[in-house]
């Protein structure tokens, strides 16, 4: 039968011009889509042959074979799969995105054997066509099991035709020969392909091949040196598809330091396969400290996402949440949908099922890591705990689970000790209602900052924190088991002037005025039983917002100058009392406003930020000594 020119069922030209530049965005992984063609021709003839064993014509060497040749300027893929008849071939590939694979599944679900097909992860359709982002032509020669004389040749430019002719074709199987574009040349070279396939196909069930040409070693006089032999590309043993008592501790050591590049072991292993409504398997690490890309890297989150071994997205963002970023692996899912190119999920519920399975399993390791192996798990958290607050405020569901994650030094612990909210809850007095804490610069400041002070006379704790993170993540947490969060440097009825005898605020109230005509910088001055040793604090608003966090952003290039906080003095401190005197004995004495001012600048010192001028401060300081030293 001489050979016919047939014009496409579909809009080709269109359409193959979208496929070829717009619906990829890598031309590499056509590579990967015509391997897992391949792989899903063995899987069928393998499958057909459970109950016609004839089919495999004693054929079942299986593998795909990569030949470049680069005198032709082709590249093929083969393999001894199922093959096609010239039928199949007209349909599958007559016809823009006809998948061969889903008829096949439709065949075997109505033949009532869908229990033993194997998993099909092409769509031959679409994915052989992305060919054309590297050939300007294309030929597949492919027989279906039968004779040598049943085999049919097609070839196309993807222009709008097609060519097919009967031919003959030894072996079962199909042949897609690639005559590549003048800029697609660097696939024939070996480097090339064999990184290609360790990237997207690594995995893949069936080896994949290439004739290399390699030193020989006992080559005999007047023998060529040189020998051709069949190189095994790929690694094939998918490590979670295995089961996890199949795998030695070693292996898995070897796989995370693969795909992360990290030269110590993981700190944790997580390996399940979730099964039933829906079934995936997953392998994912958490690291044992801090990578060091995280401090020059653009931030990005994601697992790799396999289906059924072949590589389909390297960074899967859907799967994990970004607070969780540091956590490395796989998911290989046969049960989500994907759109044309496989590069894009289609929105579908199984992505959130997957994602919320694997961060209950990251959070109860993290959690039994913390409660059995505490030193592995102190190491871990000084390196990322900054990186699991951000999930206070971004994963409303999972808060408090994250806020038992949580290691803090406090006012009562011993330096490096730490402390979490569970143990600071159940050691609270009983009549305490809230969580204090204390955000500064260092813990070494913070654990000398006047703040302090009037919690350890009432016998409570205070948590100190010096993680940047800490002002932005600690509000979305609010409480933990009932107890409001508060911060030890913000309005704190408890702790301000309600519970001072009126006599003493009325024996202060002429420095408390004169103090606040002399401080505009201030919202407020007032007495305070916060203090028992310091003879002055700023404090915020309730509601307002901490030095601290003025300080930050202000750093960031967001800050809008000082807020006026609340000037609070300490009515027992020797020098608070000494500036009483001063003013009643003279309220126009100028020595009045310079202790006012010092009061303030002390004060500004101690919640850890700048007076505005230092060299002013430093001359009433010294005019004191000054003075000082005179009488």
């Amino acid at each position: 039968m001489p050979a016919e020119t047939l014009e496409f069922k579909a809009e080709l030209k269109q359409l193959l011009h979208l496929i070829t530049h717009s619906l990829y965005s890598d031309r590499e992984i056509f590579l990967r889509e015509l391997i897992s063609n391949a792989s899903d021709a063995i899987n069928k003839v393998r499958f057909d042959s459970l109950a016609n064993a004839d089919r495999l014509e004693g054929n079942t060497d299986w593998k795909i074979k990569i030949t470049p040749d680069k005198a032709a300027n082709t590249l093929t893929i083969s393999d001894n799969g199922i093959g096609m008849t010239r039928a199949e071939v007209v349909e599958n590939l007559g016809t823009v995105a006809q998948s061969g694979t889903k008829a096949f599944l439709e065949a075997a679900k109505q033949s009532g054997r869908t229990g033993e097909a194997p998993g099909l992860i092409g769509q031959f359709g679409v994915g052989f066509y992305s060919a054309f982002m590297v050939a300007d032509k294309v030929t597949v020669i492919t027989r279906a099991p039968g004779t040598p004389a049943d085999g049919t040749r097609w070839e196309s430019d993807g222009q709008g035709a097609y060519s097919i002719e009967p031919t003959e074709k030894p072996a079962r199987g199909t042949d897609v020969i690639l005559h590549l574009k003048d800029d697609a040349k660097e696939f024939l070279d070996h480097w090339k392909l064999r990184s290609l396939v360790k990237k997207f196909s690594d995995f893949i069930e069936h080896p994949v091949v290439m004739d290399v040409e390699k030193q020989k070693d006992d080559a005999k006089e007047g023998e060529s040196a040189k020998e051709i032999t069949e190189e095994t590309l790929n690694r094939r043993k998918a490590i979670w598809l295995r089961s996890k008592s199949e795998v030695k501790p070693e292996e898995y050591e070897e796989f995370y330091k693969q795909i992360t590049h990290d030269a110590d072991a993981p700190a944790a292993t997580i390996h399940y396969a979730a099964e039933g409504k829906t079934e995936f398997k997953v392998l994912v690490f958490i690291p044992a400290h801090k990578p060091l890309s995280f401090d020059w890297e653009e931030p990005t989150a994601g697992l790799k996402l396999y289906v059924q071994r072949v590589l389909i997205m390297d960074q899967c963002e859907q799967l994990i949440p970004f607070y969780l970023r540091f956590v490395h692996g796989v998911v290989d899912s046969s049960d989500l949908p994907l759109n044309v190119s496989r590069e894009i999920l289609q929105q579908n519920p199984l992505l959130d099922v997957i994602q919320k399975s694997v961060v209950k399993n990251v959070l109860d390791t993290l959690g039994g890591m913390k409660n059995v192996e505490f030193d592995k798990y102190l190491a871990f958290y000084k390196g990322l705990g900054s990186v699991l607050k951000e999930g206070l405020t971004r994963d409303w569901t999972n808060r408090e689970k994250i806020a038992d994650l949580l290691l803090f030094e406090s006012a009562n612990t011993e330096p490096g000790k730490y402390t979490t909210l569970a143990d600071y809850v159940e050691k609270m007095p009983a009549d305490q209602n809230e969580i204090h804490y204390l955000i500064g610069e260092s813990i070494e400041q913070l654990r000398r900052s006047p703040y302090l002070e009037a919690f350890k006379a009432r016998g409570q704790d205070v948590l100190l924190m010096a993680d940047p993170i800490d002002e932005f993540a600690l509000p979305g947490l609010s409480e933990y088991k009932g107890k409001r969060l508060q911060a030890a440097d913000r309005g704190d009825t408890s702790a301000t002037d309600g519970d001072i005898p009126r006599e003493v605020k009325d024996r202060f109230a002429g420095l408390l005025a004169a103090t606040k005509e002399t401080l505009p910088e201030v919202g407020d001055v007032r007495l305070s039983k916060r203090l028992t040793e310091s003879a002055a604090c700023l404090v915020a608003d309730a509601a307002g917002m901490s030095a601290h966090m003025e300080r930050l952003m202000e750093r960031m290039g967001r800050g809008e100058g000082r807020s006026k906080r609340i000037l609070e003095l300490n009515p027992s401190n020797p020098a608070v009392e000494a500036a009483r005197e001063l003013h009643s004995r003279d309220p126009s004495d100028p020595r009045v406003e310079t202790y006012a001012r010092l009061l303030y600048e002390q004060a500004v010192i101690a919640e850890g930020s700048k007076v505005v001028d230092p060299s002013a401060f430093a001359r009433r300081v010294n005019d004191l000594i000054t003075r000082d030293a005179k009488v």
